[in-house]
């Protein structure tokens, strides 16, 4: 097998999106326009963005042994992502359930079927994770924490979902990637308090690099992104982009990022390309589907 670039610990999900007017209020049932069934998942939605952000890239998760599995792994295997350490497990595939307004706002509902299966002990028996390393919060933190043992690179931590870790952990990541609200919740666990601050995002960037994270990137949608490192805190405008469906993005963004740091560049050049990338991903519906196979645009 080919050395990796980029090594993907994460989730694989097969998404069913529900395209409609307006999200439903509690209670309430609002017809749709119609639906879709495509890949995602954010391990594999980033494992997808890495490899058409021109790095080699390997996916290491688990699905079931049901029709799921090829569709969840299906634009991967396309893409030439490796995929030989991809578990199948007597559990069900994931399935997420998303829905998408006409303003492109959406709601996601996850059901990890097989990615709970991605546990520590399953991971440890991988050995040596070689190139970048990126994880995401729809695994066990088992696996989180033993694949940050195995790396061989730096890591790449997106919580997303924020779930608890470590300290030595969370710490280690190089950069964290979270948007505003889970920059928050990690600078709740890192404070070691419940309460959720609502100071300004260059301040809870601030903040993290003072407890010791290496590095932080801090994605705010339409306002660009923060990145914080060392002294300084630089804030990239977004792209401009008539957005239709924002699901998948910030993976896309993920993804994009690690490509570029394990191809040379800097933190900074690094996220400005996975804006980019970003950026052409909200203007066409579904995450993986919506990723740009061709890099002659940005």
């Amino acid at each position: 097998m080919q050395h990796p670039q980029v090594t993907i610990v994460g989730s694989s999900n097969v998404d069913i999106t529900a395209l409609m007017a307006r999200l439903p209020g509690p209670g309430e049932t609002v017809l749709a326009d119609s639906y879709q069934l495509t890949p995602g998942g954010k391990g594999a939605n980033q494992a997808l963005a890495a490899r058409l952000a021109g790095a080699t890239t390997e996916f290491i998760g688990a699905v079931g042994r049901d029709a799921h599995a090829e569709v969840a792994l299906s634009q991967l295997a396309e893409a030439g992502v490796l995929l030989d350490r991809v578990a199948r497990t007597t559990h069900p595939t994931g399935v997420a359930i998303i829905q998408v307004d006409a303003a492109a706002e959406n709601s996601i509902a996850v059901v990890p079927g097989a990615n709970a299966q991605v546990t520590g002990d399953a991971v440890s028996s991988l050995g040596e994770l070689r190139g970048i390393l990126v994880l995401q919060g729809e695994i066990p933190a088992s696996g989180i924490t033993a694949a940050m043992d195995a790396a061989s690179d730096r890591v790449v931590l997106n919580l997303a979902p924020v779930i608890e870790l470590p300290r030595e952990y969370l710490l280690a990541a190089d950069p964290l990637v979270v948007n505003e609200h889970e920059a928050a919740l990690v600078l709740a666990l890192l404070d070691g308090t419940s309460e959720v601050s609502t100071e300004s995002e260059p301040v809870i960037a601030r903040k993290l690099i003072d407890h010791g994270v290496s590095s932080v990137v801090v994605t705010l949608g339409a306002q660009g992104c923060l990145v914080a490192q060392g002294q300084g805190i630089e804030q990239l405008a977004a792209v401009k982009a008539d957005a239709v469906d924002t699901t998948g993005a910030g993976d896309a963004f993920t993804g994009a990022l690690a490509a570029r740091i394990s191809q040379g560049d800097d933190l900074v050049k690094a996220a400005e390309f996975a804006g980019k990338f970003a950026a052409l991903t909200v203007q066409a519906h579904g995450a993986q589907s919506s990723y740009p196979r061709s890099l002659e645009n940005l």
